[in-house]
């Protein structure tokens, strides 16, 4: 939020074109019922009455005496933003897209418990929120965090009109998200995770943005995007080896965007998920404003520096393995 106020992107320095949504409310306990089960609901806000513990051990997940409350608050802002974003697509043009800057994350929690830092899903909450209130069937979640999302992938697993696709890098936490895992029954090819080599940076997620996530877009026509905008994939990240930069995060909202304008009304929601360098964090952030307001990249960093070793030739090899799996992309 300081580097926003700083860049002059916050609501406060261009009230004409920014809009901070405040007065909303906590997700309710059916609200998050709708993607997790009402027992780990309950039981979860019953042990806040021993915190601070640890919940999950890997990660490790750490509650507070107001973790339940915080994590019901931040699955409550992506609810409120959907309101927002589709209430402003039936008149405005160009309609506006949103950007839930929320803790706790929550791709990793799984619909029985949580994971990894993540308590509830939040993208997963807000979705089926899209569906259910609004009436958009069809919802496509693009996750490019440098960890697999699991637990938004299981909780769509067999869903047809959930199209969740992921990147993430090859290897890493917690060790899901290949290319095999496709989805399940009437869900079957609903799923698509592309795992990304070391040394991935820019220029890969162009050729995946090309490649992957815009013809499955198409081919989906989704109602609604939302993206779990992981930026822990930041080349000055020292807990994963993906090379991305600012302008990277830049170019990957300006492509999101796009997408949402060409097929849904422009009607896009963004998730803030990992992100753990806070420098790198607030800048590609900020960078993402940009992206979502018209504006240049404002990254100074000589990309050189960060795409030495960019192994283009290996994504291009995973890319081809994707379409052996997947007949959208043949």
């Amino acid at each position: 939020m300081a580097a926003l106020e700083k860049a002059e992107l916050d609501a406060q320095s261009r009230p004409k074109s920014v809009l901070e949504l405040r007065d909303f409310s906590p997700a309710t306990a059916s609200d998050i019922a709708a993607v997790h089960t009402p027992n780990y609901v309950q039981g979860l806000q019953k042990l806040m009455e021993q915190a601070p513990l640890i919940v999950d051990g890997t990660g490790p997940t750490y509650a507070t005496e107001k973790t339940f409350e915080d994590a019901s608050l931040a699955a409550g802002a992506g609810i409120a933003l959907v309101d927002a974003v589709v209430a402003a697509s039936k008149g405005s043009r160009p309609p506006p897209s949103g950007f839930a800057i929320i803790r706790p994350p929550g791709h990793h929690a799984v619909p029985i418990g949580p994971m990894g830092f993540c308590l509830f899903g939040n993208i997963a909450v807000a979705a089926r929120h899209a569906q259910n209130a609004h009436g958009l069937r069809r919802v496509m979640i693009v996750d490019y965090d440098v960890h697999h999302g699991n637990g938004t992938n299981d909780t769509f697993y067999e869903d047809p009109d959930v199209l969740f696709l992921s990147t993430h890098q090859q290897y890493s936490y917690p060790g899901t998200g290949k290319p095999d895992e496709v989805g399940k029954g009437a869900g079957e090819g609903a799923t698509v995770n592309l795992p990304l080599p070391w040394g991935s940076g820019e220029q890969a997620m162009a050729y995946v943005t090309d490649e992957v996530i815009a013809p499955a877009a198409q081919k989906f026509k989704p109602d609604i995007i939302l993206v779990s905008a992981g930026f822990d994939a930041h080349y000055q990240e020292t807990i994963a080896g993906l090379q991305f930069t600012n302008r990277t995060y830049h170019k990957l909202a300006k492509d999101m965007r796009t997408l949402a304008d060409e097929l849904c009304g422009g009607r896009i929601v963004y998730f803030l998920e990992g992100g753990y360098d806070l420098r790198s964090l607030s800048a590609s952030v900020a960078d993402s404003f940009r992206a979502l307001l018209g504006e240049k990249s404002a990254d100074k960093v000589d990309p050189s520096l960060a795409l030495e070793f960019e192994p283009i030739g290996l994504v291009e090899q995973a890319v081809n393995e994707l379409r052996a799996i997947h007949s959208d992309f043949r």
